[in-house]
């Protein structure tokens, strides 16, 4: 084992110029990370100069078996918390080899409402709250959780400490780590309500690179889960009953909420948000109907509701925006499970570019 673990942390920068490049992208469920790794002449840190990839999509679900090829075009670089040096992370949306966004890519979408005029005098500015849930690997049962049974009822774990409170804490920190090597704007971590169960914090993130950020921040978690051995969860219910969901609160300002008279500009765009409210939640992740029920710091799925302080609405004012009559808003109803291209494109669409 001395020699698999010298081998894992070889510092390739000592012995030669080439680098270990890691093409990440989604696959054909919309939450599924996939990557391969190639190797690269020299460093890189300009995807523009990223060789185009690609792959085999009939066993992803996104091409059929006889025309298979998807190509992978590089859209952002991190640095690699795993290979160190000069390695580096590459997210990468998708396209037909001739050049046409497959369905899956929500990316392409994304990136033409953010460079929409309107959409860029704004600056919108994004903070994404993602919360997960952690399994044991062989019965995916929440870590900490006697097998088969339960433990005490929800209370003391929320921002808790000690062996009988937390659970994880080992791969939250790491990850924490992890993606600030990256070059993430990861803003903060905590245990969460539900035993098990933890968030971290992307941003703030301006217009496209909230989206990446986050899904290099998943695919980051995912590996250290697997090195760990412990099974990583986005699903908004993972357990049922007297447990909180999780979610993946959504936090947003433009420069005219920003700026003297902001409350206004806030108040406005959340009348245009209840005016698209089916839209938006269809848009806000599966099986969030099983999360957003009323209970548990959320409003009801089929109601738009917003207030100051409110964890229980569907958009919740701060009590410092409110103060200082600028600011930003936080859209509770996006699910753990959900696309950070489509829910942070949508929110930019309705509240800047869409007209009733």
């Amino acid at each position: 084992m001395s020699l698999l673990s010298d081998l894992i942390n070889l510092n390739l920068s000592e012995t030669t110029d080439k680098i270990i490049a890691e093409y990440i992208w989604i696959g054909g469920s919309g939450l599924d990370i996939r990557s391969k790794a190639r190797t690269l002449p020299g460093p890189v840190t300009d995807p523009a100069r990223l060789p185009r990839w690609n792959y085999d999509g009939s066993s992803t679900d996104q091409a059929p078996g006889e025309d298979s090829e998807v190509i992978l075009y590089p859209q952002a670089v991190f640095k690699d918390p795993f290979r160190r040096g000069n390695n580096i992370l590459v997210i990468c949306d998708t396209y037909t080899p001739a050049g046409e966004p497959i369905p899956t890519n929500k990316r392409y979408n994304a990136a033409k409402i953010f460079n929409h005029r309107d959409v860029v005098a704004e600056e919108p500015w994004y903070g994404i709250e993602q919360e997960y849930t952690l399994l044991q690997k062989d019965v995916k049962w929440p870590i900490g959780w006697p097998v088969g049974g339960y433990p005490g009822p929800q209370g003391p774990y929320y921002c808790g400490a000690g062996a009988d409170k937390s659970f994880g804490r080992d791969i939250v920190d790491a990850h924490y780590k992890a993606c600030l090597y990256a070059g993430i704007n990861i803003s903060g971590i905590n245990g969460e309500v539900m035993p098990g169960q933890w968030e971290f914090q992307v941003g703030p993130a301006v217009g496209i690179a909230a989206g990446d950020q986050l899904w290099v921040a998943r695919y980051i978690l995912e590996r250290i889960t697997e090195i760990a051995g412990v099974v990583l969860t986005f699903d908004p219910k993972p357990i049922q009953g007297d447990w909180n969901g999780a979610g993946a609160h959504t936090n947003y300002s433009t420069k005219s909420m920003r700026s003297d008279g902001g409350y206004e500009v806030i108040k406005k765009a959340i009348d245009k948000l209840s005016l698209r409210h089916k839209e938006h939640i269809a848009a806000y992740g599966e099986g969030n109907e099983r999360r957003l029920t009323g209970r548990h710091e959320t409003a009801d799925i089929n109601t738009f509701c917003w207030g100051v302080a409110n964890r229980g609405a569907s958009v919740r004012v701060g009590r410092d925006t409110e103060k200082a009559g600028k600011g930003y808003f936080e859209d509770r109803r996006p699910a753990s499970n959900m696309d950070p291209y489509v829910v942070t494109s949508l929110i930019a669409e309705t509240t800047i570019i869409w007209k009733p």
